[in-house]
């Protein structure tokens, strides 16, 4: 998964700094510096997302298993009563 992310932040980066010069209308490869910043800052981007999202998912299933204790406290320790 994270070469995944890796390779698709890259591409996005470039793709966007190409996109920025075509708007332009300039050379899409005007300044190479630029858009090895732009794969650098999508790699980043990318892999920020991937562990956001493992982090959520992870926070989403505690959460999921607090409220089946809670529901389960609820409805059946009461029938010990």
């Amino acid at each position: 998964m994270p070469a995944s992310a890796t390779v698709i932040g890259a591409l996005l980066g470039l793709g966007t700094q190409m996109y920025s010069n075509a708007l332009r209308k300039l050379p899409y490869m005007r300044h190479p510096w630029e858009h090895l910043l732009g794969m650098g800052l999508g790699v980043v981007f990318a892999n920020q997302m991937v562990k956001w999202d493992a982090k959520a998912q992870e926070d989403l299933d505690k959460l999921l298993a607090k409220a089946k204790q809670a529901n389960e406290r609820r409805y059946f320790d009461d029938d010990e009563d």
